[in-house]
């Protein structure tokens, strides 16, 4: 309740609830969302530590479902300026290795330390880069410099380091060098 200016008082205005709005001219346009069964906050949090970024939206389930009342049903986040949505729907899909997000890398300790914090808590290695994180999404951890040696236009030098790579898990930039010169 309220009072007017003449001190009566009268019914509250009504106040329209507020929803966000997107801006289109602002908006990627394409944005990839990665079906967790109910971690995707979870997961979001741990991605935006990592690399950086923010979560930017959570749209939580209502009383009508299916998921619990109050849980996460979308979580929209951004990672080193590219947007993702993470979406709680339940155990029906799972992530495989048809998909995964490839990390350039600087150097070694940028290599190592996405590594390191993607395959640990139930993560897993696998080969030439590739690694699982703890949510099953595949991950590519790439030094920038394996791609300049394996481009370079003397097929012995980039298939020596092609022969190298192909034996690794966590690329090691020293290996490759240390192939690449013979």
């Amino acid at each position: 309740m309220i009072l007017t200016a003449a001190g009566h008082s009268g019914p509250r205005p009504r106040q329209e609830p507020t929803v966000p709005t997107i801006d289109s001219t602002t908006t990627q346009k394409i944005v990839p969302t990665l079906w967790f069964d109910d971690r995707a906050e979870e997961a979001a949090q741990f991605y935006v530590d990592l690399f950086g970024g923010s979560i930017l939206n959570v749209s939580r389930y209502g009383d009508g479902g299916p998921g619990k009342a109050g849980s996460a049903m979308t979580v929209d986040f951004e990672l080193v300026g590219q947007r993702f949505t993470g979406l709680n729907g339940g155990p029906h899909f799972q992530f495989t290795e048809a998909i995964s997000l490839a990390v350039s890398c600087a150097d070694q300790e940028e290599v190592d330390r996405y590594w390191d914090a993607l395959t640990a808590d139930g993560g897993a290695e696998s080969q030439c880069a590739w690694c699982k994180d703890r949510f099953g999404l595949s991950w590519q951890i790439v030094p920038i410099r394996l791609m300049e040696l394996m481009s370079d236009p003397d097929p012995e030098k980039s298939g020596r380091v092609m022969q190298a790579m192909l034996q690794m898990r966590k690329i090691v930039v020293a290996d490759l060098e240390a192939a690449y010169a013979g």
